[in-house]
């Protein structure tokens, strides 16, 4: 049973940073693409940030320049490192899973930006 846990997620005042984690369990994780989602109230959950399984990023355009993904494959655990943050970036954040077609999301954890 593959399991996403994420953490680090809070309040932090606009300008600020925060660190989100998602470690992994039950899975090769090294294999996995792994990708980080934001649903804000009232809005679609959109893809934030991805990385493959090659280390491959890619970003939405909002958050480029400002918050990075990363993974340590020894620590089954991928990061997103948020600078700058703005009032726009309050969402739930989602950790996501996928290898070969297989899908598995975390619960989420608040990210609140005040102005």
């Amino acid at each position: 049973q593959v399991r996403l846990v994420e953490s680090g997620g809070g309040l932090v005042q606009a300008g600020g940073s925060l660190r989100l984690s998602c470690a992994a369990s039950g899975t090769i994780f090294s294999i996995n693409h792994m990708g980080w989602y934001r649903q804000a109230p009232g809005k679609q959950r959109e893809l934030v940030a991805s990385i493959t399984a090659g280390g491959n990023t890619n970003y939405t355009d909002s958050v480029k320049g400002r918050f990075t993904i990363s993974r340590d494959n020894a620590k089954n655990t991928v990061y997103l490192q948020m600078n700058s943050l703005k009032p726009e970036d309050t969402a739930v954040y989602y950790c996501n899973s996928n290898a070969f077609g297989y899908y598995y999301w975390g619960q989420g954890t608040q990210v609140t930006v005040s102005s």
